[in-house]
């Protein structure tokens, strides 16, 4: 039944993301638990601590839709917010993104709750914003795998990215993110260094060092290259499997550089 409210997400927004908001439904509507495990509570919904779309806080019961957008929004106020600034241009990428996967109407409503997401972090401290982190990134592994979690860390680095500069509080806030989804650190000095120019950049896209032998760079570069290879992501959609290709060109062109600087 879960892939089944995945499909339909899919086919209602045309987006890996509509998907993965239609199989965490699913999750929750149709939990998997031992015959000896106890269940409480209404289906597809949870009793928690929530902050909902219309502000205030309180114990209520969220639908598992409103669940999942709130951990994207959580994920993306860490990192907008990780040098202590809210840049516009941070902001658009989020906007963007959005749009693009849920529509203009759920991503007007989405960015509203972002501004009190922001407003909430100012009273809290440093650990509880974590806390908070931490429990959206356990919530939306309930519904990722690899390739889309590789995806959301994605769209993260595209916001660091957004203003042109990258500071070391983005990239520690994201490494934290990716080990919370169960991804290496490695992977943000990969997606933040893609597209860059120099020869340390492509060393960084195919995570070896400019030491490594020409061996362990031909075998970084086919794992990265079966990783991100765009038939992988095939059957999620033209968004997805576009910026997959995109992704895929870097790494052709980090590792040109790299073999064109060593002669192979």
């Amino acid at each position: 039944m879960k892939w089944l409210f995945a499909l339909l997400g899919y086919y209602f927004t045309h987006s890996i993301w509509g998907a993965l908001c239609g199989y965490f439904l699913g999750s929750m509507l149709f939990p998997s638990r031992n015959n000896d495990e106890p269940y409480e509570g209404d289906a597809g919904q949870s009793r928690t601590r929530t902050y909902n779309y219309n502000g205030g806080s309180g114990y209520s019961q969220v639908s598992a839709r409103q669940m999942f957008l709130d951990a994207l929004l959580e994920l993306s106020a860490q990192v907008i917010q990780a040098d202590g600034r809210i840049m516009h241009s941070e902001m658009e990428v989020m906007r963007q993104f959005f749009r693009q996967n849920f529509g203009e109407q759920v991503m007007k409503a989405c960015n509203e709750r972002l501004l009190t997401i922001f407003d909430e972090r100012k009273y809290l401290t440093d650990g509880q914003r974590w806390q908070r982190v931490q429990q959206s990134c356990r919530n939306l592994s309930m519904s990722m795998n690899q390739e889309s979690c590789l995806q959301l860390m994605a769209y993260l680095a595209e916001i660091a990215k957004a203003d042109g500069t990258i500071g070391q509080q983005e990239v520690s806030a994201l490494k934290m993110i990716a080990v919370a989804l169960g991804l290496s650190e490695q992977i943000v000095d990969q997606m933040l260094s893609l597209g860059g120019k120099t020869l340390d950049d492509a060393y960084k896209v195919l995570g070896v060092s400019p030491d490594a032998t020409d061996d362990e760079v031909r075998r970084a570069y086919r794992k990265l290259a079966l990783q991100y290879h765009p038939d992988r992501v095939a059957t999620l959609g033209d968004d997805i499997k576009a910026s997959a290709t995109k992704k895929f060109q870097e790494i052709n062109d980090a590792k040109d550089r790299i073999f064109k600087a060593r002669g192979m």
